[in-house]
C-alpha cells in the first residue's frame, strides 16, 4: 500500500503523511510484548508507513531496541527514521527508578542534559540501542516551560539553545543527521527556537487539533514563511477526542474541564450529522493546513493501528467542515479545503 508524501521541510526529506508513533512499543502505560511489538512494526509497514519516531524516553531506551531491532532488515534508505535528545540514560546500579509512564522499562535513569556534550552523547548513544549506523531527524526533546517549569527551563534554555542547539546544526553540518527540530508539546519554544537556528521540522502534539488551533496560528504563520514543517502528535487530545467526551476520558492527560467538554460534544455532534466518526475527522483535520508534513499515530496494537489507516479512507464532507466553521468551532482560514 502507497502513502503519500510531503516534504520535510528542506531537508530533502520526503515523509509519509501518516508516521508511526513509538511510545507505545516502549511500555507506555502498559506492557507490550516483544511480539506485539513487531507485529504492530509490521503492520504499519504493510499500511505503507515509512517514517518511524521514537525517543530514549520511551520505556528508557526500550522503543529504540524494538525499532531498530525491526528496521535493521529493511533498506536503510527506503524509511525515514527520527528520535530525540535531551535526555541521558544511565544505568540504575542500585538507584530507585523514577516513574515516567512507562512499565517493564529497562534499567536506566534518565537524566536531562541539553548540553553541547549531552547532545553529542545522546545521539550516539540512541545509534547504539537502534543498532542502526544513521537517524535521519533529530528532534530536541521536551524543552519548554510546560516540561521543566518556569525556574527550571530558565537554567535549560539558555544551554539548549547555545550549546545542544548548535551540536544538532553540526551534526546536520557533517551530514550525520538530515534534519533537525524540538519535540515539544508548547508552541511557544517552538518560537523562540526559530530565533537561534534553521529548524527542519518541529513535532508538535497536542497543539494544533480538531479541538483547539488558536493557540498554533503564530507557529503555522512562521513556519509557512520559513519552510519549516510540523509533524503534528496528540491528534486525540490524549483520548477525548477519540472517544468523545465520555466518563474517563482524558484531556492533554488530565480530566477535562466543563468547558472541553461542552466543546467535544458539540464537535461530535457535528461529525455525527454527516456520518463522520469525531475520531477520524480529528485525524485527518491536521493534514490540511500546508505546513504539516505529517501526523503521527502512536499505537501498540495492530487492531488500533488498522483503525487508524482505515480513517485516511472515509469520505468527509466539504459540509461537515463548513457547519463547524459555522458553529464557531473552527476557523475559516483553517477549514479543509
Amino acid at each position: 500500500m502507497a502513502i503519500a508524501t510531503r516534504p520535510l521541510g528542506r531537508s530533502g526529506l520526503d515523509v509519509t503523511t501518516i508516521s508511526f508513533g513509538g511510545a507505545g512499543i516502549g511500555n507506555l502505560y502498559q506492557a507490550v510484548s516483544d511480539e506485539a511489538a513487531h507485529e504492530v512494526l509490521q503492520a504499519a509497514w504493510d499500511a505503507g508507513i515509512r517514517f518511524f519516531d521514537t525517543a530514549p524516553r520511551y520505556g528508557h531506551g526500550l522503543s529504540e531496541r524494538r525499532l531498530g531491532d525491526f528496521l535493521r532488515s529493511k533498506p536503510r534508505d527506503s524509511y525515514v527514521l527520527s528520535t530525540k535528545v535531551g535526555r541521558i540514560l544511565t544505568p540504575l546500579r542500585g538507584r530507585e527508578m523514577g516513574f515516567y509512564g512507562f512499565v517493564d522499562v529497562l534499567p536506566f535513569e534518565q537524566e536531562y542534559d541539553y548540553s553541547y556534550d549531552g547532545i553529542l552523547r545522546s545521539h550516539e548513544a540512541s545509534l547504539h540501542r537502534l543498532g542502526l549506523d544513521r537517524i535521519d531527524v533529530l528532534y530536541m526533546h521536551d524543552i519548554g516551560v510546560d516540561t521543566h517549569g518556569v525556574e527550571q527551563n530558565a537554567e535549560y534554555f539558555p544551554v539548549a539553545m547555545s550549546g545542544g542547539l548548535k551540536a544538532m546544526q553540526e551534526l546536520r553540518a557533517s551530514g550525520d543527521v538530515k534534519a533537525i527540530g524540538l519535540g515539544v508539546n508548547e508552541v511557544e519554544v517552538c518560537l523562540q527556537a526559530l530565533d537561534h537556528a534553521e529548524i527542519d521540522a518541529f513535532l508538535l502534539a497536542g497543539r494544533f487539533t480538531l479541538l483547539e488551533q488558536e493557540g498554533a496560528r503564530p507557529l503555522l504563520e512562521a513556519c509557512l514563511a520559513r519552510g519549516t514543517s510540523l509533524v503534528i502528535g496528540g491528534v486525540f487530545n490524549s483520548g477525548i477526542l477519540a472517544t468523545g467526551a465520555v466518563p474517563g476520558a482524558h484531556y492533554n492527560y488530565a480530566e477535562p474541564p466543563a468547558e472541553i467538554v461542552e466543546r467535544v460534544n458539540r464537535l461530535e455532534r457535528i461529525c455525527r450529522s454527516h456520518g463522520v466518526p469525531l475520531a477520524v475527522a480529528a485525524q485527518r483535520f491536521p493534514l490540511s493546513h500546508p505546513a504539516v508534513a505529517s501526523v503521527l499515530i502512536g499505537v501498540s496494537s495492530k487492531r488500533n493501528l488498522d483503525r487508524n489507516m482505515a480513517a485516511m479512507d472515509v469520505a468527509i464532507p466539504d459540509a461537515l467542515w463548513a457547519d463547524l466553521v459555522s458553529e464557531g468551532l473552527l476557523a475559516p482560514d483553517l477549514a479543509p479545503r
